[in-house]
């Protein structure tokens, strides 16, 4: 599977190291918006073309599909124009600025007869499908607790007067957005949509929140989220039953999962990691287009239109905006 890559930032370069695991991973270009930084990727991973023009890239036929890690913003635009050049995409979480960007992703994905999937690298993981297969352990599930909070040295730069990329509107970031979505989608995963949601968000002077907090609620079961780029947290996940609680040490990468049940022993569900924990999102896609399907039935459509949803409400709530929110008049 020859892939085009749209980014050159250090996520970029963790993918290309998880899918060098793969027999079937190969990257055959890159694009980025200036020669010197494409070339200088390029060298780094012996890519053999670099393109400065999106389309002259999804229009080269020696590519099957484009990964895309570029600001929040841009993804639907690029998405969309690889798609109607035929080529898959895989896009980095969020996969779209909200849910009307999304809905016209998944338009063209079915219109073109392409694959379309959001790397979402932690319901993939094998850790995750223990968690999954073991939750009927901990009896009826009665809370699910979530955190992920991580300074960011951007905060530095916004607080001494500029507008880093990672706090900037115009690139539908900040915390919910690059955070928070760890969160919510596993969630949505083990439990589907919540039947009403309650958020609160910590605005910064960029327009961005910086953190925030989320309570969803569902048939006699909560869940909790807290996430946040201007603190650390420690803690790991919990997801909380009447016989039981699940402890998983990293929701937005989890490997540690250990049950602890209410007559105080504890079983231990870890397995060893095998593989870089973005492996499995790249053999998801790959596998996928082996069997000639279109849409992954974990980072499926629905899930991530549920988790754009909660996310469009939970910026409502919080009064956070962004230009990609505004419908374009011709």
């Amino acid at each position: 599977m020859r892939f085009g890559i749209i980014g050159t930032n250090w996520i970029t370069e963790r993918f290309i190291q998880a899918g060098m695991e793969s027999d079937q991973f190969e990257i055959g270009a890159v694009y980025s918006r200036t020669e010197e930084q494409g070339r200088t990727f390029a060298s780094k991973f012996d890519i053999p073309l670099v393109f400065t023009d999106l389309e002259e890239m999804v229009a080269n036929d020696l590519l099957d599909a484009v990964y895309i890690a570029s600001p929040n913003s841009l993804h639907a635009q690029q998405a969309i124009c690889c798609m109607n050049y035929g080529k898959h995409v895989l896009c980095e979480k969020p996969i779209s600025s909200n849910v009307r960007e999304l809905r016209m992703m998944i338009e063209t994905a079915q219109t073109k007869d392409v694959l379309l999937m959001e790397a979402m690298k932690s319901t993939l993981m094998p850790s995750f499908t223990i968690m999954k297969n073991n939750l009927y352990k901990i009896g009826r599930v009665r809370r699910y607790f979530a955190s992920f909070c991580r300074y960011s040295s951007s905060y530095d730069e916004l607080q001494q007067g500029a507008i880093p990329n990672t706090f900037n509107p115009t690139y539908s970031s900040g915390s919910l957005m690059d955070l928070g979505v760890y969160c919510i989608y596993p969630l949505v995963s083990l439990f589907g949509k919540p039947n009403t949601i309650e958020s609160i968000s910590v605005l910064l002077s960029s327009g961005t929140d910086g953190e925030g907090s989320m309570v969803l609620g569902y048939n006699k079961m909560d869940a909790i989220i807290s996430h946040s780029k201007i603190t650390d947290s420690y803690l790991p996940a919990e997801i909380q039953g009447e016989n039981g609680t699940m402890i998983i040490d990293r929701i937005s990468s989890p490997q540690n999962v250990k049950i602890h049940y209410r007559d105080g022993t504890i079983e231990d569900l870890t397995i060893p990691p095998v593989h870089n924990p973005m492996y499995y999102e790249i053999q998801e896609f790959i596998d996928l287009l082996e069997c000639g399907k279109r849409k992954s039935s974990i980072n499926s459509f629905t899930n991530s239109l549920m988790v754009a949803e909660i996310m469009d409400e939970a910026r409502r709530q919080g009064g956070i905006h962004y230009p990609a929110d505004m419908i374009k008049k011709c």
